[in-house]
């Protein structure tokens, strides 16, 4: 099959360790698994795994400038928030990390997919309250396509995750990897 020409041409999947492929073999990572899903659908897009497992939103910030310069990247897909939620970061520190984040993206004019977290109860309602809405709050200020969950279908099954509960197994990653896909189909390769 030819592949299409489109105008996207490379995604940098830009997170922690849910998008690292933590645990997984290497062609069992979601950037692997997403760039194969891609190509057989015949677009000819490279996907670069940008994620660091353990990252915060601080960390990704301290690395985003030097990630989004390395190649000529089309679209970013970010998705950091989660090792913020499990330390307790204050919901604000993590806003305004992912906004420098996304700042840096669109000043190099890559386009942004936001993929949201949701936190549980441990800290509070309060904190989950503010710890959910980064990601609609950021994804309205900026006008970004927003996956509200990057997790959707695949937390707290324990079929789709590894035994420690959090990461995806193969399985879960292929689940995720349909997401983003059908994310950046439908706002970035619209026939």
């Amino acid at each position: 099959m030819a592949l299409k020409a489109s105008a996207m041409e490379t995604v940098v999947l830009f997170g922690d360790s849910l998008m690292a492929g933590y645990g997984l073999p290497n062609e069992h990572h979601l950037s692997v698994i997403l760039e194969k899903n891609l190509k057989s659908e015949g677009y000819d897009i490279k996907v670069i795994n940008g994620s660091v497992s353990g990252s915060t939103s601080s960390g990704g910030l301290n690395r985003a400038e030097w990630t989004l310069s390395e190649v000529d990247i089309d679209l970013m897909i970010l998705s950091l928030g989660a090792n913020d939620m499990l330390r307790g970061i204050n919901p604000d520190e993590t806003k305004k990390n992912l906004e420098q984040i996304i700042t840096i993206a669109l000043n190099k004019n890559i386009k942004i997919i936001l993929a949201g977290m949701i936190a549980p109860t441990s800290y509070g309602f309060n904190y989950k309250k503010s710890f959910d809405k980064i990601f609609s709050d950021l994804s309205k200020k900026y006008n970004l396509s927003l996956i509200p969950f990057l997790l959707q279908g695949v937390a707290l099954n324990p079929d789709l995750n590894q035994n420690d509960g959090i990461h995806p197994n193969e399985q879960g990653a292929l689940i995720i990897s349909k997401t983003l896909k059908k994310s950046i189909k439908d706002n970035y390769l619209k026939p």
